[in-house]
């Protein structure tokens, strides 16, 4: 019975493999930007966490919006029609260039809010310059996402990694000379990681263009594009697929910036513990978006093919593969939960003694919380992909909406400030907010994949 799942486990994970180190590679550049500006202080992570919970907030909907890319591809990759999965990527780079400037504006109209935010105004002061260049990174990093999910769509996963990887050798070694002025460079603090992130996003996009437009197979897709002639067909198709799936990952990423916000009411110290509970759950919650990946594409060639018992069988596949890697994650967290936080500040430190010794205990207790709802967290991810492949997206969204901001939210809040969990309470909210997210999506992939699967047998007997 199991292996009719089990046996997909080795294709699956080579699909969403390369998917999931160009994701870690990301959330690597944060863990060393953090270990790095941590040496710095806690005012500055705290800054750090504050600026980047603006950004993250414009790249959910950004990288949200692209992922409308994925599914029509491999739709059109599973069909056999190379004409739509080019006129797929046209228009949606088209799409994806004009919000990645959209974003960056509403990012600069919104700064003034962190100073009605309660937020500790040493905090804030550090926060508006750093905000300035990631702000604008955001248009290289949509142009890239762009790229990138065509060529998932195309079940080609190892290409966008390769150009991740070297952006993220290049943001290291920038945030390294920039942050503290190493081997001759001026020291300019978080604004030289800010430099960094900006830099490396750019060589980002350009690279895997240069990679697709010298590989044979993807050389006639990404070459020749005719800007002039838009299908106002192919367009409507994308945002309706794209403004919900921007909306979903909008709503998840938009409770926990929430978390980071409440946590910095509760002073510097929470938010900073707040910011390294994050960053960790942050890496292993990228292997649950690696294998969401693969469902969508997988999805998206079954729904290609109109095979929809060997569509569930898959998806089904994915979704036991990540239950049984996020309870390994948890078991690691909660075994290393006090040894986790002392890597992100140097307790050595005897200015700041107090305040690392605070922050590293507040951070313990979050990791243990962490541990449980990053299950939770991994499996919502995946369903999600699954429903994006079969283009579901309407439905989701409201789901997504409820479980986030009408059950997690809400709980976070009122544990958080008014009970004496403080911290620890902001997080029991995000883990009751992805359990129902989890719960409802999945009971959504079972009756659609069931009444899919009873549409077409209806069909066959017809």
């Amino acid at each position: 019975m199991l292996q009719k799942y089990t046996k997909e486990f080795r294709y699956n994970l080579s699909l969403s493999f390369p998917v999931i180190l160009g994701m870690l590679g990301h959330s690597f550049v944060q863990f060393a930007d953090n270990i790095m500006v941590g040496q710095l202080g806690t005012a500055e992570l705290a800054a750090v966490s504050l600026g980047n919970s603006f950004v993250f907030i414009a790249m959910s909907l950004g990288i949200g919006f692209s992922t409308a890319i994925t599914p029509l591809v491999a739709e059109a990759d599973g069909a056999g029609n190379v004409g739509d999965g080019k006129s797929a990527l046209k228009h949606g780079l088209l799409l994806c260039t004009v919000l990645g400037f959209s974003l960056f504006g509403i990012i600069l109209l919104a700064k003034p809010l962190m100073y009605l935010m309660k937020q500790p105004p040493e905090v804030v002061e550090l926060a508006m310059p750093y905000l300035d260049l990631v702000a604008f990174s955001l248009v290289p990093l949509i142009v890239f996402q762009a790229f990138k999910q065509f060529s998932e769509g195309l079940s080609q996963t190892k290409y966008p990694m390769y150009a991740t990887v070297i952006a993220n050798f290049v943001n290291i070694l920038l945030n390294y000379l920039l942050i503290f002025g190493s081997w001759g460079f001026p020291k300019m603090g978080i604004v030289g990681a800010a430099v960094g992130t900006l830099v490396s996003r750019i060589i980002m996009v350009i690279f895997l263009w240069v990679l697709l437009k010298n590989k044979k197979k993807f050389h006639d897709y990404v070459t020749g594009f005719n800007f002039r002639k838009i299908e106002k067909k192919v367009m409507k198709k994308i945002i309706d697929l794209g403004f919900p799936s921007a909306l979903q990952m909008f709503f998840e990423v938009a409770i926990f910036t929430a978390a980071v916000w409440v946590s910095g009411v509760l002073g510097k110290n929470s938010q900073a513990a707040n910011q390294i509970a994050l960053n960790l759950s942050s890496m292993t919650f990228m292997v649950g978006m690696g294998l969401g990946v693969a469902a969508m594409i997988r999805v998206g060639n079954q729904k290609g093919l109109t095979d929809f018992k060997e569509l569930r069988r898959i998806a089904q596949s994915i979704f036991l593969l990540t239950l049984i890697l996020e309870v390994i994650f948890a078991v690691c967290f909660v075994v290393l939960n006090d040894f986790l936080p002392t890597i992100y500040l140097d307790l050595g430190d005897a200015t700041n003694f107090g305040d690392n010794t605070e922050v590293i205990k507040i951070a313990a207790e979050l990791i243990l919380v962490a541990a449980v709802f990053q299950i939770s967290d991994g499996l919502q991810v995946v369903v999600l992909g699954a429903l994006r492949g079969l283009q579901d997206v309407k439905i989701p969204t409201i789901i997504t909406f409820i479980a986030y901001w009408v059950i997690g939210f809400p709980i976070s809040f009122y544990l958080g400030l008014y009970t004496p969990l403080e911290s620890t309470g902001i997080w029991i909210g995000l883990l009751a907010g992805l359990t129902a997210s989890a719960l409802m999506l999945y009971i959504r992939f079972n009756y659609l994949t069931k009444k899919l699967i009873a549409q077409k047998l209806l069909q066959e007997i017809d």
